[in-house]
């Protein structure tokens, strides 16, 4: 702000105070965290616990870790465990493809197609797993044989159904239809989760009804659909130990039970039969998230750029730094010099 003189000449920059119009220069709020010392303390009791019991597990006699480590890589352990993967893979490969179509079946406009697959759904999820386990091992009391032929006429063929169907089978077929009911369920959220425009452009872009399905519903709800698939492959790796209901005693927890009835020390076999179910789930978890990071691209917000701003990023304080450069100039007063005017620049 300048000074007129007597002669409305400006006399130069006076001593007063700024011009109370001018901007002030823009100041960075300096963040400063919040202290959380009860988080702190809990943490460092959770620590303290899991130390204990970690330090207590290792010397309690009960758990007999010699007896763990003998067992863990034993012969009739390793291939239990593998037909215990395989009893999975079987089982959800079935309950997968059986689901698919009872989910098409359920988005059906015939009633009746919509019926029998909510019966279907209403049976197998209403009813315990086990209990449908211990149905097929006594599938043999119900049907004697199985006949292929004309009904109510003598049978083609005839199979007697120990001899057609082993307990293997029986505990395939019975983990895949219980499975199938869940599968159903989430394939169809899948499907509804994709826009119906989406099947409409199809649709008038001359696309058939598969090739709408497989290139443009499928591969957008699969992002849907694969959280919750995965996690009834983890949940079908474990119910594979309710087998022994058909009963089927080859896999991972029938084994090692039987293991422990000839030692008479159950606890380390169980936990030989924990430690390669932690292992299966573990590999099983990391295939999961692969796969929902692999079919979520492009889904969610945008990451930030971790390429620029050089080594020293300014840090994050919440306000955003204007320069004085790029103000508007409505804020800023001058006067005109040598006359002693004010006006808007």
């Amino acid at each position: 702000m300048s000074t007129p003189n007597l002669n409305g000449r400006g006399a130069g920059p006076a001593s007063s105070p700024a011009d109370p119009a001018a901007p002030a220069a823009s100041v960075p709020i300096k963040a400063i965290r919040l202290r959380h010392p009860w988080r702190m303390v809990f943490a460092i009791v959770l620590i303290v616990v899991f130390a204990l019991a970690i330090v207590d597990a290792a010397f309690r006699p009960a758990y007999d870790w010699p007896t763990v480590a003998k067992y863990l890589f034993d012969r009739r352990i390793s291939q239990a465990a593998l037909v215990t993967l395989e009893l999975t893979v079987y089982s959800m490969v079935i309950a997968i493809v059986l689901g698919v179509i009872l989910a098409v079946m359920r988005l059906s406009p015939n009633p009746v197609v919509k019926s029998l697959a909510w019966f279907y759904l209403w049976v197998f999820r209403g009813t315990p797993v086990y209990v449908q386990l211990t149905i097929w091992g006594l599938i043999s009391l119900i049907y004697s044989s199985i006949d292929i032929g004309i009904p109510f006429m003598h049978p083609w063929v005839s199979f007697e159904t120990n001899a057609a169907l082993s307990t293997f089978a029986l505990a395939v077929i019975g983990l895949s239809l219980n499975e199938a009911a869940y599968m159903a369920e989430i394939v169809r959220a899948g499907l509804l989760a994709v826009d119906r425009g989406q099947e409409e452009a199809a649709t008038a872009l001359g696309m058939s009804w598969s090739q709408t399905m497989t290139r443009v519903i499928l591969p957008q709800s699969m992002r849907v659909i694969i959280p919750p698939t995965g996690n009834e492959v983890i949940s079908m790796l474990k119910t594979t130990s309710l087998v022994t209901a058909v009963p089927f005693s080859f896999d991972l927890f029938a084994r090692s039970r039987d293991i422990s009835a000839e030692t008479f020390n159950p606890i380390p076999l169980l936990i030989v039969a924990s430690i390669w179910y932690l292992f299966f789930t573990s590999i099983l978890m990391v295939g999961q998230y692969f796969l929902e990071k692999r079919f979520a691209r492009g889904i969610g917000d945008r990451q930030p750029d971790k390429k620029g701003g050089g080594s020293n990023p300014e840090p994050i304080t919440g306000v955003t730094v204007v320069p004085e450069s790029e103000q508007a100039p409505a804020t800023r007063s001058t006067r005109e010099p040598g006359t002693g005017q004010g006006g808007p620049s």
